[in-house]
């Protein structure tokens, strides 16, 4: 059940919202926690029934071992649930692609028939992982079975995440002041869920459009015109920025209708001035997750090793060239790795990963060099800022091109079309250019959702960096006025009729 289709908008999700209004408007809290946990195990079997009991199997496994670390703290029992999580996701997402592999590579016969991915299983499996880990260093504060089973089955945030944590979600299903149907959260969220359907079907889809044809032409091993292959590499950047971006605006629009807060996942990414800055702003709830539970233990271990060794820890810029591969490039590599990894199943997907390893290892290189010699770490300079936001763009098209292609040979093609090795310039049509550059301001001029409804309360526990058009257009920031409301009616209705009359499609991340 898409968020961008009819018998979600207007029919799922009034019925669910209907019912919570009624048990939590009266105040059963405790029975609005499940309507919202079985309606969100409704939504989840809309799309294939037979994948429910998977889903109920997990939570209910994981949720029995969490109890058993919170009392008993077994580090065995700890390795045995993460493997078993991870196992699972592995069995669906990387057996045909092992198995092809292997056969590529050996000529062995092997054929396995297609695993249908379950939806939502990379994410759901991050979100449980954490639970145990956390469960078992004692920070997991409430052991609630239906809680528990909201938290994980969410429907706003099931599909394509945020990835939340236990510890911002539980404690607001206790909440009887935020768990309950306010007409401001309703007004605000229905704001959000509006600009994000806007984004998917307004802006997002036509990308694809643009995109698609020099993607298929690389498929193919044909090499696309240079022009072809900047309009694909850069069309398909915006589109799964605008697809992603709305999803994730839709999620914590859906959540707010409840009174429930999700996590930010966007911030304006494409302003970054370096691929570090970068990754704090896109997809920011993969990024901490990873950070926390993969990127921080490594390091942890290694400083740990060089104390038992009699090291002393370095001062930053002051790093040997041996210490800054065990510090930073080692564990930077291995996390992004994962990171490409969880995206796919495919060989793509790991150059994605590792290639975006490379471009943190070589800006951590460059800030801790400019740090020995006494340089300014981020310029003011609009010139300077200008071009490491260009850079950093730049080098996000270029990774965003493995991303897309369905093979590493296919994003070869495409790079070799961006670079001129194709022979033909090709043309640049009237109407794509313009829509690209009108992205392009949008992207990296105005302000993001959380920027223009700076006064209200949207993500949890965020608070926007203020926009230029705060301070000198403050009549065009959103209020919670009439006029603002038919502004924002008028953008939904037309998001809402394009919706309404055209087949849903799928959110980019569904697939990953």
């Amino acid at each position: 059940m898409l968020f961008n289709s009819t018998v979600f908008i207007a029919g799922f999700l009034p019925v669910v919202l209907l019912g919570f209004i009624l048990l939590a408007g009266t105040g059963r809290q405790r029975w609005a926690v499940i309507w919202l946990a079985l309606a969100s195990l409704f939504f989840y079997s809309w799309w294939n029934p037979a994948y429910l009991p998977l889903l109920v199997a997990s939570i209910v496994a994981n949720f029995v071992l969490g109890g058993y670390l919170m009392r008993r703290p077994s580090r065995w029992v700890l390795i045995a649930g993460v493997a078993a999580n991870v196992l699972l996701l592995a069995y669906y997402k990387y057996t045909g692609f092992l198995f092809g592999t292997i056969d590529g590579a050996l000529d062995t016969g092997w054929r396995i028939d297609d695993i249908i991915l379950p939806l939502a299983i990379s994410f759901f499996t991050f979100q449980q992982i954490a639970y145990l880990v956390d469960a078992y260093d004692g920070e997991v504060q409430e052991h609630d079975f239906f809680n528990y089973c909201l938290f994980i089955a969410f429907f706003p945030q099931l599909i394509a995440g945020p990835i939340t944590h236990h510890g911002e979600m539980l404690p607001q299903f206790r909440d009887r002041d935020m768990f309950r149907p306010r007409v401001q959260s309703l007004a605000i969220g229905a704001t959000v869920f509006l600009l994000g359907l806007f984004k998917k079907v307004i802006i997002a889809d036509p990308l694809g459009q643009m995109a698609s044809p020099s993607f298929a032409e690389a498929a193919t091993g044909s090499i696309p015109g240079f022009v072809e292959a900047w309009t694909g590499a850069v069309g398909y950047t915006l589109q799964i920025y605008f697809d992603f971006s709305g999803y994730s605006d839709m999620a914590i629009g859906l959540a707010l209708l409840f009174g429930i807060s999700l996590p930010v996942n966007f911030n304006s990414p494409f302003k970054a001035r370096n691929v570090i800055d970068y990754w704090s702003r896109w997809h920011m709830t993969l990024t901490r997750f990873l950070t926390a539970y993969i990127y921080n233990p490594i390091v942890l271990r290694k400083s740990r090793a060089r104390l038992a060794a009699g090291k002393p820890q370095p001062r930053r810029g002051r790093m040997t060239a041996g210490t800054f591969a065990a510090l930073v490039a080692y564990p930077t590599i291995l996390t992004m790795f994962i990171s490409g990894v969880w995206h796919g199943a495919g060989w793509q997907f790991v150059v994605f990963g590792l290639l975006h390893g490379f471009y943190l290892v070589v800006a951590h290189g460059w800030r801790a060099w400019k740090v020995r010699r006494g340089w300014e770490l981020d310029s003011d300079r609009v010139v300077h800022r200008v071009a490491a936001v260009l850079v950093t763009f730049g080098c996000v098209v270029v990774a965003m091109v493995f991303f897309r292609a369905e093979s590493v040979s296919a994003a070869t093609a495409m790079l070799s079309g961006m670079l001129g090795l194709s022979g033909e310039r090709g043309n640049l049509a009237r109407g794509d250019a313009l829509m690209i550059a009108a992205l392009m301001v949008v992207v990296w001029a105005l302000p993001n959702v959380e920027q223009w409804m700076g006064h209200a309360r949207t993500a949890l526990n965020f608070r926007a960096q203020p926009s230029w058009t705060e301070r000198w257009l403050p009549v065009l920031t959103w209020r919670l006025t009439p006029v603002m409301g038919a502004a924002v009616g008028v953008a939904g209705f037309f998001a809402l009729a394009v919706a309404f009359s055209e087949a849903p499609t799928e959110f980019l991340y569904f697939q990953f």
